[in-house]
């Protein structure tokens, strides 16, 4: 009986780290890796969500803001973690659609160095401008632009963010060229814009929504195909310039040869949590679009805007500079 009771006991302690994650034997924060600046669109649903998942895994969620070359060094971190379910990424579309798309030497590969957990929320985009801007609605901005071609600054969170990528994809529909001021995440890029020292600029709501509230930035247009419920009287960019839309997402990943179990519940927690009323209430009011997909849609999500936003940068000449 005692040989039993201590071959058993050495079986257990014999159980590799990673399987004991799986099994969910653990309590240890799950570090959450976010390629992107405090305060950004992704950065604020995440922490919304992320409180709620914590909950239901019995283990908290560490966001760490790890922005730096339009976040590469947070990816490139993320991909070459432990997969142990105990470090996770929470991305925009961007790092894994547009960055690698346009720099080859990323240091990652969006397909095949993670392993898709889920798609949190889309993200609504609109054009925003300081107030002392003289062009206050988007065909003003076109009719500006086109008298002083290369001369109005834009601002973006880095080169091949989304806010370059809006304003590149803007700019090819138009057939304008404006200045591009790059800095690090979206967050110091918006504050340029509130500040004045840029006037306009692309970002993903709800970032600017209190701002345009307060009357520090005007709203010229949001990128949806319809006008939205958080700014219903605000213009389409689609009702000046005809066919233009740009959306974002974001979402979980984890390291490749992260185990399915592990995927499996920290799907499930993620789903579980924008689901939950209060939560989906509180995401639905910001104007984020919830989602809370499978890692199978998401995969398959993933490997088709990779493509499609290939051809689109391709076509538009848009690149890293």
């Amino acid at each position: 009986m005692r040989r039993w009771l201590l071959a058993a006991l050495l079986a257990l302690f014999a159980v590799p780290a990673s399987a004991q994650t799986a099994a969910g034997q653990t309590d240890r924060p799950i570090r959450v890796i976010m390629p992107l600046a405090a305060g950004s669109a992704v950065d604020v649903v995440v922490r919304i969500v992320a409180e709620r998942m914590g909950e239901t895994l019995g283990q908290r969620l560490a966001i760490e803001n790890m922005t730096g070359a339009s976040g590469m060094i947070g990816m490139r971190t993320g991909a070459r973690a432990a997969p142990d379910g105990l470090t996770l990424l929470a991305v925009n579309d961007a790092v894994l659609t547009m960055l690698p798309n346009m720099n080859s030497q990323a240091g990652y590969d969006p397909l095949k160095d993670f392993a898709p957990i889920g798609q949190i929320v889309r993200i609504r985009w609109a054009l925003v401008a300081h107030p002392s801007f003289a062009a206050t609605t988007v065909p003003a901005l076109i009719e500006a632009a086109r008298a002083r071609p290369g001369q109005i600054d834009y601002a973006s969170g880095g080169a091949g963010s989304p806010q370059h990528v809006a304003m590149e994809m803007f700019l090819q529909a138009t057939g304008l060229r404006m200045n591009h001021i790059s800095y690090r995440g979206a967050t110091p890029a918006l504050t340029a814009v509130t500040a004045g020292q840029v006037p306009v600029g692309f970002f993903g709501l709800p970032t600017p929504n209190a701002f345009v509230r307060d009357g520090q930035l005007r709203l010229l247009g949001t990128a949806g195909p319809a006008r939205i419920d958080t700014f219903p009287d605000a213009p389409t960019i689609a009702e000046s310039v005809p066919g233009f839309t740009f959306h974002t997402w974001g979402a979980f990943l984890a390291p490749a040869g992260t185990p399915a179990p592990v995927v499996a519940r920290i799907n499930g927690a993620l789903r579980e949590a924008v689901n939950h009323a209060p939560v989906r209430s509180r995401l639905e009011q910001l104007g984020y679009e919830v989602v809370g997909n499978t890692p199978e849609a998401f995969a398959a999500a993933l490997a088709s805007d990779h493509a499609t936003m290939g051809t689109l940068i391709r076509s538009a000449n848009i690149t890293m500079e």
